[in-house]
């Protein structure tokens, strides 16, 4: 892949996390847990390129920080 489409990509990723984490801070009926999850989802599939392993890796983790954090 070249420069320009790898610099494009980043950009495409980092608009969607931008848009989710906005989407995110509407939604207040949402617990802690939930939001950590949405983001947790949303890091790992941007850190992996979109890859359903890092999509459902990103959520767990995020599930479970937000879970430690609400206790």
């Amino acid at each position: 892949m070249g420069d320009a489409m790898k610099t494009t990509q980043r950009f495409a990723y980092s608009a969607l996390i931008a848009v989710m984490l906005t989407g995110l801070g509407a939604c207040s009926s949402m617990s802690s847990q939930d939001k950590s999850t949405a983001v947790g989802a949303v890091g790992g599939a941007v850190l992996t390129g979109g890859s359903t392993v890092g999509t459902i890796g990103g959520a767990g983790v995020g599930g479970i920080i937000g879970h430690e954090v609400g206790d």
